[in-house]
């Protein structure tokens, strides 16, 4: 059913255990103020909003869209009422509820300082959890650290217009999430041919193989999406980290673990066995035309 167009969708942007990345990354969104015209703002971290967060704890307020950051505790207190009181009504009411960052997805890195009591909002890493499985098909994970500003801005138009958003078994967006972080890389040639980055921020090489560069194992579309529609980690010579992933924050994540030279985890779709031998052949090759920097800066004597 589609709304009037005069009646607008009311949103509430709730917080748990967070760093408020999510809020300062959605700060960056080009045109905000005239997108988030389109709703009715009942409550949003880092505006002042109709409503104070005194009056959304009483929870006697409709609620068309729950946006909720950070990780799931549910004896975290928020005006003196503990979180799951908050939220509980809320999300019974919301149509839809968009969890925003890997906190809010799979627990993220606050799961990992107190993991007997954090969790993301439906998932506990891959593990479903029981915290709002009734309601897990209004649920939308937007996974990662910090979310794209544009990924929540095409989730929240497409329901604005009614349209099923395609999700995966993470209940991530499909159109955002179906893709590697690898696809779009500008650095693929020299990951086909096993050319290594030799440190961080230069142009050349490829930071899988030495530099711990997640990219190929990592659904995301950040090569595709760019942040501030010019870059990303791997274009600036930084190694993807896989924030958006359920198992993400890893230890050492600037680094690859191998098995006699070859990374221990392969891309995703390839089979070891196959990637084994076919990282073995590519590594035979020399190609100059790589192994040099991209743009040689001479200065004359």
């Amino acid at each position: 059913m589609h709304l009037k167009q005069d009646n607008k969708l009311k949103l509430l942007w709730l917080q748990g255990v967070t760093c408020n990345g999510n809020t300062h990354s959605f700060l960056n969104l080009k045109n905000l103020e005239q997108f988030l015209d389109k709703f009715e703002i009942l409550y949003l971290p880092a505006f002042k909003t109709k409503h104070t967060l005194q009056d959304i704890v009483k929870c006697d307020l409709d609620c068309d869209v729950l946006i909720f950051e950070g990780s799931y505790d549910p004896l975290m207190l928020r005006c003196s009422v503990e979180l799951k009181d908050i939220l509980t009504p809320y999300i019974e009411k919301a149509k839809y509820i968009v969890a925003v960052g890997s906190c809010a997805s799979f627990g993220g890195i606050f799961k990992a300082s107190a993991p007997q009591r954090n969790s993301g909002l439906l998932f506990d890493g891959e593990s479903i959890t029981e915290n709002f499985i009734d309601y897990k098909d209004k649920i939308i994970n937007l996974s990662g650290c910090p979310i794209h500003p544009e990924w929540l801005s095409y989730v929240l138009n497409m329901v604005l217009k009614d349209i099923k958003i395609e999700v995966d078994e993470l209940h991530r967006p499909l159109e955002l999430y179906s893709t590697l972080a690898h696809h779009g890389c500008t650095r693929n040639e020299y990951f086909e041919w096993k050319v290594d980055a030799k440190s961080f921020g230069k142009k050349e090489g490829c930071l899988f193989y030495v530099q711990g560069c997640r990219a190929p194992m990592t659904h995301s579309s950040c090569n595709k999406i760019l942040w501030n529609e010019e870059s990303s980690k791997t274009r600036i010579g930084t190694p993807c980290f896989g924030c958006t992933e359920s198992d993400f924050p890893r230890q050492n994540l600037f680094s690859t673990k191998t098995n006699m030279s070859i990374p221990q985890d392969v891309p995703v779709g390839v089979p070891k066995r196959s990637y084994l031998t076919m990282a073995g052949i590519a590594k035979t090759f020399h190609i100059k035309r790589l192994e040099g920097k991209l743009i040689d800066y001479k200065t004359d004597s």
